[in-house]
């Protein structure tokens, strides 16, 4: 036979020393196609092999291959269409369980049918179409090393350069592409700070005092204590760090729109960060949580431009496009970059050059551009009508920016509100749930409400079980 083996169709697996004690060779691949479709290893619908490239393939005759098919096709584990070729069939059978155990395949558990939980935007919402027009312009352009391991650690210069341009012009961010780091989502970007922090002997870090649980285990998993600022109408109350003590080394902030509570961090409560980043050689971490939605207010710029010496600015591209991007950058102080760029080399899980250079194009198109403003358009009719279906029932609170709103509720019926909520199939969150261990602020009773996590198919009836779970 002319031809090697390896220029053949695709490839499939099959043990045939499993089935020696099977008598022929024709009646032992019989046996190993016919347990690799019980068990399930070969999924249903799954294209075998022409029988005369799996021939080839394992060196035997194409008629044991064949009749090994047809056999098959005869007892219903296989189908041959003409046109589709010889593929496993659909079966409802028993499927073998990884411990060997035999395991009835039965309908997937699934959760509540609709869901307010803040975090997500709306997925159905990623401009597919632009995308993928941006896709192809970056992949026809991209440079051949593109294509190969990353030479630096800070990321495609394509991406860095882009969004330089963007921060600056967007956020007020100043953003020297040199000093901007690429990693795959801000949980990326705080474990690493996390580590410079404890390298540089920093053993506490202040925290909004309604803040992500998340995210204060991850500094806690670097080995720092988190310590819990005040928060009101005004944002976290920053005039406080002085009193924190000399042991904390940095501060966590939202600014912008306060998470989860939707406040906007005032002038005043600014600079006094900067003073107290200034004064004790602290940093502040930035994140611009929902910066780029915003509905009835002018708009607020990032903290860093106040001063970019002492502020660490993180932004990420899960709110405006999608978090399964893996998409985030940080813009960091001079000081900063090497200690960063080295522990980015030890747990380096950066999204893929092509993605970059695909965000990049995008930016750059004017497409980002185009997208934010069509989102926001979109979540503020989400928003307009969340304040009209809740409008004499509960007060309604930071809802000029973002994608999530406040509804302050009786005291003590946070907790029966939630639990009414699951019964009307929703997933809901309290304010509770976002309270650090340690704060000293008074509880306060609430629902943080996620409108731009639904698909716009289910926002009507999320919003209906929602009205049905209020007092």
């Amino acid at each position: 036979m002319t031809g090697s083996w390896a220029t053949f169709g695709a490839d499939l697996h099959v043990d045939l020393a499993a089935a020696a004690g099977v008598r022929g060779l024709r009646a032992a691949l019989t046996e190993a196609l016919r347990e690799a479709a019980r068990s399930g290893r070969l999924a249903p619908g799954t294209r075998l092999p022409s029988s005369r490239s799996f021939a080839a393939d394992l060196g035997i005759a194409r008629n044991t291959v064949a009749e090994a098919y047809a056999e098959l096709v005869a007892e219903g584990w296989l189908t041959a269409r003409q046109g589709s070729g010889t593929r496993v069939a659909e079966r409802a059978a028993v499927r073998r369980a990884a411990g060997g155990r035999q395991a009835v395949r039965g309908p997937a558990r699934r959760g509540p049918a609709y869901s307010l939980v803040p975090g997500s935007p709306d997925l159905g919402g990623f401009p597919r179409g632009a995308w993928l027009a941006a896709a192809r312009r970056a992949l026809t352009a991209a440079p051949n090393e593109a294509f190969g391991y990353a030479a630096d650690a800070r990321g495609r210069p394509e991406l860095r350069e882009a969004l330089a341009g963007y921060l600056a012009r967007a956020r007020g961010v100043y953003a020297d592409p040199d000093r901007i780091v690429l990693c795959a989502g801000f949980a990326h970007a705080l474990q690493l700070l996390g580590r410079v922090l404890r390298g540089r002997r920093v053993r506490e870090v202040a925290v909004e005092g309604y803040s992500l649980d998340v995210h204060r285990d991850l500094l806690a998993g670097a080995g720092l204590t988190t310590r819990p600022l005040w928060v009101d109408e005004a944002g976290a109350r920053t005039p406080d760090l002085a009193g924190l003590g000399p042991r904390v080394g940095a501060v966590l902030l939202t600014p912008a729109h306060q998470f989860p509570t939707g406040a906007a961090l005032t002038p005043a409560r600014r600079a006094a960060a900067v003073d107290w980043a200034r004064s004790t050689g602290g940093l502040i971490l930035e994140d611009d949580y929902d910066g780029e939605f915003r509905y009835d207010r002018q708009p607020v710029g990032a903290l860093q431009g106040l001063d970019p010496d002492r502020v660490v600015y993180l932004g990420t591209a899960s709110k405006s496009l999608a978090p399964g991007l893996r998409m985030g950058w940080m813009v960091l102080p001079p000081d900063l970059l090497e200690e960063v760029l080295a522990a980015k080399g030890a747990v380096d899980w950066t999204s893929s050059a092509l993605d970059q250079l695909t965000l990049a194009e995008f930016i750059t198109s004017g497409a980002y551009d185009r997208h934010v403003r069509g989102m926001r358009l979109r979540y503020r009719r989400r928003r307009d009508d969340l304040v009209a279906a809740v409008a004499g029932r509960v007060p309604v609170s930071g809802i000029a920016a973002g994608l999530h709103a406040v509804l302050d509720l009786p005291p003590g019926t946070e907790r029966s509100i939630v639990q009414a909520a699951a019964w009307q199939d929703l997933a809901l969150e309290g304010l509770a749930r976002f309270r650090h261990p340690d704060s000293q602020m008074p509880p306060r009773e609430a629902l943080v409400v996620g409108y731009g996590t639904p698909a716009t198919s289910a926002w009507a009836p999320t919003l209906a079980a929602l009205t049905a779970a209020l007092p």
